[in-house]
């Protein structure tokens, strides 16, 4: 899983920032970032795109199996 709030923190982005950029709410920044809810594909791979990583990083636990 990725450390989504340190890739975050890294480009100097609140979590509010983040979600203005992805187009969902602050709330479900959070949840991502606390584990409690992994982003679908469309919005994994705009949050990919925003900080500069692999989206399929938020999947890895479950292609690593």
């Amino acid at each position: 899983m990725v450390d989504l709030r340190a890739k975050r923190e890294a480009k100097n982005m609140s979590q509010q920032q983040l979600a203005d950029e992805v187009g969902i709410s602050r709330q479900a920044i959070s949840n991502i970032e606390i584990g409690t809810a992994k982003p679908d594909v469309k919005h994994a791979i705009i949050i990919g795109r925003v900080l500069e990583f692999n989206w399929v990083l938020f999947y890895d636990d479950e292609i690593s199996g």
